[in-house]
């Protein structure tokens, strides 16, 4: 998540607007406008233990997504607005969408925005559980990279998005500051399967910022995973490959920082329950509660740095006596070369023990393996110790 500098375009090109006269399209332009925005970041990273070997690569979107945008705004009068948002990630090192099949699979929403009533969205969009705590979170600071939970566990980091979604965003009153989203499910004779429901309250002032958020995304249940056909998408990792085949998924969460001059201190906690359906491989809800403390230093204008510790713990349940935990602590040093370009370095270590659910579900109890953040998601460790080292740069436009 970095600040975006974009550059505006000039859209007094007559014909964007047929039939028009030029006059008529410069006039609608001075009360509308369309950014075109974006960040390219990429770095090498050392793993000492990727699925049993040590590896180096080069990865794309670590400090910051690589991503590109458009964003539009139009002045309807009376305080009024229409504004919409399309999109897109994709691999620098691949030139590949970061979701196959999908253009814009980052967002794609259009909506009405009033200074007095609030805003209203819909298309695909975040929940206001991650808009809302997500800034606070260590995946913030310390980039969801290396800074997540593992697995990105509570989702806190930009890992879901939900489709045919309508959010409404209040504006702020002394402080608050409310959000909810619900995603139509339209499975055919059952309007809850498939749909997400989701809330949040946030509440800043002078250096406080406080929010809470709930999440709860339903399955269609159609196969024993969790189908696309849902309005919700979610990440899958060794921490939860046991049980994605859930009826439902809940969040629940609370995150806050406090700042004192160039120093920012958060704390953060969240409880996620994977609860199993007809078609689950799992029998009993399965429970992860995660704990997590974040402090950041801004030395100099150019020079910052991140530090974090979180704890994942796993209920026991499904047959398991000695639940999984994880432990994760993360680094973060950025130097600024200029207004636009970062240059970092990440480090972070994770250590998992207990046991947990396999991809076959119940019938597959095995080790806990560790995995840092949520780039390690298709590669975890072979044994119970991840480290990852990160160096890149990251360049908004």
């Amino acid at each position: 998540m970095s600040t975006k500098s974009p550059r505006r375009f000039a859209c007094a090109l007559r014909w964007l607007v047929p039939g028009c006269s030029l006059f008529a399209v410069q006039l609608a332009c001075a009360q509308s406008s369309v950014t075109l925005y974006g960040v390219v970041d990429d770095g090498i990273a050392y793993v000492n233990n990727s699925q049993g070997a040590s590896r180096t690569y080069l990865r794309a979107g670590n400090l910051s997504t690589s991503k590109f945008g458009f964003r539009g705004v139009e002045d309807l009068g009376g305080g009024l607005k229409t504004i919409f948002q399309l999109e897109a990630g994709f691999d620098l090192n691949t030139g590949a969408n970061s979701s196959a099949g999908l253009l814009f699979n980052r967002q794609a929403f259009v909506g009405l925005q009033s200074a007095r009533a609030g805003t209203v969205t819909a298309g695909r969009q975040y929940t206001p559980y991650y808009l809302f705590l997500g800034p606070y979170a260590s995946s913030n600071w310390l980039t969801g990279a290396t800074g997540a939970q593992p697995g990105d566990i509570n989702g806190l980091d930009s890992s879901f998005r939900i489709n045919n979604s309508v959010s409404y965003v209040s504006p702020t009153y002394a402080g608050f500051t409310v959000g909810a989203l619900y995603g139509v499910g339209g499975v055919a004779g059952s309007l809850g399967r498939g749909q997400t429901v989701s809330a949040a309250l946030r509440y800043v002032k002078g250096p406080l910022s406080v929010a809470a958020g709930y999440l709860k995304m339903y399955n269609t249940e159609l196969s024993s995973g969790f189908d696309s056909a849902s309005t919700a998408n979610i990440p899958t990792s060794a921490v939860n490959a046991g049980y994605v085949s859930a009826r439902s998924i809940q969040h629940a969460a609370i995150a806050g920082n406090y700042t004192i001059g160039d120093l920012t201190l958060g704390l953060n906690y969240a409880n996620v329950r994977y609860a199993p359906g007809n078609r689950s491989l799992f029998r009993d809800t399965a429970m992860f509660n995660t704990y997590s403390a974040l402090a950041a230093y801004r030395f100099t204008p150019a020079f910052a740095v991140a530090a974090g510790y979180s704890y994942t713990a796993a209920s026991k349940a499904n047959g398991i006596a000695s639940a999984a935990h994880y432990s994760e602590v993360s680094l973060k040093e950025a130097y600024s070369l200029s207004k636009r370009t970062t240059m970092y370095a990440l480090q972070a270590y994770t250590h998992a023990n207990g046991k947990t659910l396999g991809a076959k579900g119940s019938g597959q109890v095995i080790d806990a393996a560790a995995l840092v953040g949520d780039s390690q998601n298709s590669t975890p460790s072979s044994t119970g110790n991840q480290l990852v080292f990160m160096l890149g740069v990251t360049a908004p436009f």
